[in-house]
This record gives C-alpha cells, structure tokens and sequence, in this order.
C-alpha cells in the first residue's frame, strides 16, 4: 500500500517543520496522475498520528485533476485516464498543465507556548 508510506512522508515533514508545536491541520494538494486513494491515505493518517503528539490532526486532501494542452488542436482536457492523449484529435503531442503535484500546502500550528518567568 504506497499510500501508508506517502502518509509517513508527510507525517515526517510535518513534525519536522512544526518544531515540537501542536500540529491541528495538514492540508495536502495530490494530483490525478500520482494514483493516491484518498480513502486509503486518510485511513493510513489516522493510524500514524495515533498515539503521538500529533494525535487529533486533521489531514485535509484537495485532489488536482489532470489537465492537458493539445500543441495540435489547442484544446484544453481533463483526463479522466492517466493516458496523455488529446481526446479531441488523439495526438499525443500535448502538455501537462495539472495533474502531477504532491505537495503540503498548509499546516495549522498552535503558537509555541510563551516562557514562564520564574521569580
């Protein structure tokens, strides 16, 4: 199940980047083309931060649709397949506009704890 392993990678970053702050949301932005189960990968979050300090965060997911430019006829596609190809004309001769991010757009920390002064 790759999608365990992409949740570890995120759940990583995330910690690291959060330098021991609470963490309360993640907002992540997946392509089409990365073939990622959301169902699988939320599942996957909910068994790696139980537990942890990170337990409760929630893991929000914007999945971006595979969009193509045909160079032949000049149209504009989502696919529905991962197969680039222009549904209008069936060349290949196109260009991937969306569809191929993996990335952590947001995370929602607590702000670090003010010192206590000790008297």
């Amino acid at each position: 199940m790759h999608e365990l392993a992409l949740a570890q990678a995120i759940f990583d970053t995330v910690r690291r980047r959060a330098s021991g702050r609470e963490v309360r949301r993640v907002a992540v932005r997946i392509g089409h083309l990365r073939q990622v189960v959301p169902d699988s990968l939320q599942f996957s979050w909910e068994i790696l931060v139980q537990g942890t300090d990170m337990a409760g965060c929630r893991l929000d997911v914007d999945h971006v649709p595979a969009v193509i430019v045909c160079a032949e006829c000049g149209a504009t596609s989502t696919l529905e397949y991962p197969i680039l190809m222009c549904p209008s004309c069936e060349t290949g001769s196109v260009a991937l506009l969306s569809g191929e991010e993996f990335l952590i757009a947001t995370m929602d920390v607590a702000e670090p704890a003010a010192p206590t002064e000790v008297r």
